[in-house]
């Protein structure tokens, strides 16, 4: 019989059927994910998925992404020092981020107005891009004309002669940027032109990976950020040099250096002795013993010599006498573990 809304007993659901049917509906994949022959898989239970977005793509791993993060601190910690020298005048600098974009999306986030000076590392394929904020190149600019570093407010392009007193500055911060990398490679900065917008800059390909570092910098009054943009084929060969020299230090350092004798080791003496662990004694029987009395010891206590070098025990033996003077037989070696355990 049909119930009061119209449904028949069948078409009515327990909370059992409920559950299978809500199980199934989790097990079915909303989307498609293949193994590496082609065939999809049937659930997705037990699998770990991560998004990747392929139109910004990292080709640094994170530890090698850690590394360099390193090489740029002690970079910007070299130029601060450097650049407070020159300009007389605290310059503090600090990363605020080192991350990989396109080059389209890095020349899209340039500001405007802004200066931008473009640069190449001799021999490296490629040229860099060096973004400074107009307010900070004029407070630079400034102090250079022996001004007191106050922030410039004002917003607007560099004259020629201010691109020729910030361009200075800049060599500098390339001389410092190309000198992290000597241990792989001897590298030229130049600079090859500056422009006031990322807008129309061509240096690259659209699609080309860019390391991007974020500087913050300080002087004065004025704190503003300095931007580094250099493609990854620019840098590859040097990246891969370092890589390479790092594994081969791991390998190096993971091969295990064998013992090896040395002539100076023939005069060094090493006190040996003979020792066995015969008995225990209070304290108030050690104190009646006099010369004359005679210990008892057990009769396999000869076989259980042990043998120790420089007060620790190496060797157990077994006592005997060799052509009329005493002498121990090395029956077997004792392991570390069990020296630290007996000390």
């Amino acid at each position: 019989m049909p119930d009061d809304k119209g449904k028949s007993p069948s078409e009515i659901l327990d909370q059992s059927e409920i559950d299978k049917l809500l199980a199934e509906a989790v097990s079915v994949p909303q989307f498609k994910v293949f193994k590496h022959d082609g065939t999809p898989y049937t659930t997705l239970e037990g699998l770990k998925i991560d998004s990747y977005d392929f139109r910004n793509p990292v080709f640094l791993t994170e530890v090698e992404l850690r590394r360099l993060r390193m090489l740029h601190e002690d970079f910007i910690r070299y130029l601060s020092a450097r650049l407070s020298l020159f300009l007389r005048m605290e310059f503090s600098l600090k990363m605020a981020r080192l991350t990989t974009l396109t080059y389209e999306k890095f020349t899209e986030s340039l500001p405007s107005p802004t200066h931008i000076s473009l640069f190449k590392a001799e021999p490296l394929l490629g040229v860099g891009i060096i973004d400074v904020n107009p307010r900070l190149a004029l407070t630079i600019a400034d102090r250079m004309l022996g001004g007191r570093g106050h922030s410039i407010k004002v917003e607007r392009y560099l004259t020629e002669i201010e691109i020729a007193l910030i361009e200075d500055v800049l060599m500098i911060l390339l001389e410092e940027w190309c000198s992290q990398w000597r241990t792989e490679q001897e590298l030229r900065p130049l600079i090859i032109g500056h422009e006031n917008s990322g807008r129309f800059l061509q240096t690259s390909p659209k699609n080309a990976i860019v390391l991007v570092l974020a500087l913050e910098a300080s002087l004065g009054d004025c704190s503003e950020q300095i931007q580094i943009g250099v493609a990854y084929y620019t840098i590859e060969p040097v990246v891969k040099k370092m890589q390479a020299r790092r594994q081969k230090e791991t390998e190096i350092s993971q091969i295990e250096k064998k013992a090896a004798w040395l002539a100076s080791y023939d005069v060094i003496t090493v006190p040996v002795r003979a020792e066995w662990d015969a008995f225990q004694l209070s304290a108030r029987e050690l104190s009646q013993l006099r010369v004359g009395d005679v210990v008892e010891l057990p009769r396999d206590i000869i076989d259980k010599t042990r043998v120790t070098l420089a007060g620790t025990a190496k060797f157990n033996g077994r006592a005997g006498q060799e052509d009329g003077k005493v002498a121990v037989e090395l029956t077997s070696r004792i392991e570390t573990l069990t020296n630290e355990k007996s000390r």
